[in-house]
């Protein structure tokens, strides 16, 4: 089965009509896409665009073949005129299968937001899932039974991450399922910053008018099994770092920091961060992160490491001085190793946040200093076992390895 993307942007295309923001002027040349609409074969249109037979003629196809022409967008889409010869738009109410001529078939998915996916088996077995902008299959439980699994899955991924974590959970989408992102809108940089965000779901984007085989293997980037994301107060690195794990089902939140009762101010940023996060994910306040790194699981997120430096420091004594040289700082440096290599032998799929105060202004007081230099080791040891380590900076991602 063959899939020719005729668009890949959202239903506004990209960039979007008089829009002056930063992502807008830089979607120029091969970064601008169209309105996403998927060519199966020559003879199945999913969803019509604005210039679909344009675009069509320009990679070499032609839409004469098409003999049904579905609609997946919660409205009958733009204004558009139905080129000569195409039949016109319809749709497949939601859970019915309809048999084309071609020898294709089309389930109507249904969706938890308006809108109609489409599950297309081709003659020869291939299977994928098209979904709507905005949208995720409705009715996914783990548990609930073995999924089919699809060849392909091309999805909302940047706008509905949630949809691709509830077909891995499901087993609809494994380790050979090509996944692409389409109706790609000005929420994400084009170029390098968009394949980043991509890879790090096991997922990938295609320029406009790409053709792609259904079950061929493509080389997607593996998810890094361990990563450090560091970054300076309100520097977005926990957004970086959840949003790394938001497509993968069962993730387990370990916050370091407590509870802290009677610290108001304290829970209203406790109360961010889990307003945040997927109501998928569960939660664990702990410190005690050498025996979660060693037991095998769902993806595990840690944040953070700077506020678990403080509760080893206050465990061996490190703010009296006299503690600190009778054997406080061996202590601590044994804990810092015993967590490292934890990290090395971890083999579930970690993130791990943690702050880099050493750009700052020097403490004034001489703890402030002891603290400031052990974040630096911790975090020099943790990036030495972790296959990529980001630094955030004004919300902005730098890859400083991987």
């Amino acid at each position: 089965m063959e899939v020719t993307l005729l668009g890949t942007g959202a239903p506004a295309g990209l960039p979007r009509p008089d829009c002056s923001c930063a992502v807008c002027a830089t979607s120029l040349g091969a970064h601008a896409r169209a309105a996403t609409a998927l060519l199966v074969d020559g003879t199945l249109l999913l969803d019509l665009t604005p210039g679909a037979a344009f675009a069509a003629a320009r990679v070499g196809h032609s839409l004469g073949g098409v003999g049904q022409v579905l609609l997946t967008h919660p409205h009958d889409g733009p204004p558009v005129e139905v080129p000569a010869g195409l039949p016109q738009p319809g749709r497949v109410p939601d859970g019915r299968e309809s048999a084309l001529l071609t020898g294709h078939r089309v389930r109507a998915v249904a969706m938890d937001a308006p809108g109609t996916g489409y599950a297309v088996t081709g003659p020869d077995g291939q299977r994928l899932l098209y979904l709507p902008p905005g949208g995720a299959p409705a009715g996914l439980e783990e548990g609930s039974g073995p999924a089919e699994r699809y060849d392909m899955v091309l999805a909302d991924l940047v706008g509905r991450p949630d949809a691709l974590a509830k077909l891995r959970a499901v087993g609809a989408v494994g380790p050979t399922t090509d996944v692409l992102a389409v109706h790609l809108d000005h929420d994400v940089p084009p170029g390098a910053e968009l394949r980043r965000r991509l890879a790090a779901a096991g997922a990938r984007a295609v320029p406009d008018g790409s053709t792609l085989t259904v079950g061929v293997y493509e080389d997607v980037p593996d998810v890094p099994r361990r990563t450090l994301v560091l970054g300076g107060a309100r520097s977005g690195k926990s957004v970086e770092a959840e949003r790394r794990l938001e497509s993968f089902p069962d993730v387990l939140y370990v916050a370091t920091g407590g509870t802290r009762g009677g610290d108001t101010e304290w829970a209203s940023r406790v109360a961010a961060h889990r307003e945040r996060r997927p109501g998928s994910w569960r939660t664990a306040e702990t410190c005690d992160l050498v025996p979660l790194l060693a037991a095998d699981g769902a993806p595990l997120l840690i944040d953070c490491l700077s506020l678990w430096l403080t509760d080893a420091m206050d465990s061996v004594g490190a703010w009296d001085d006299a503690v600190w040289a009778d054997g406080g700082e061996k202590a601590l440096r044994a804990r810092v190793v015993e967590l490292a290599e934890a990290v090395r032998s971890a083999r579930r799929t970690v993130v791990l946040v943690s702050n880099e105060v050493g750009s700052g202004i020097v403490p004034a007081t001489a703890s402030g200093r002891r603290y400031r230099d052990e974040l630096g080791r911790l975090n020099a040891a943790v990036a030495a076992e972790c296959e990529q380590v980001v630094l955030v900076v004004a919300g902005q991602a730098l890859v400083l390895r991987g």
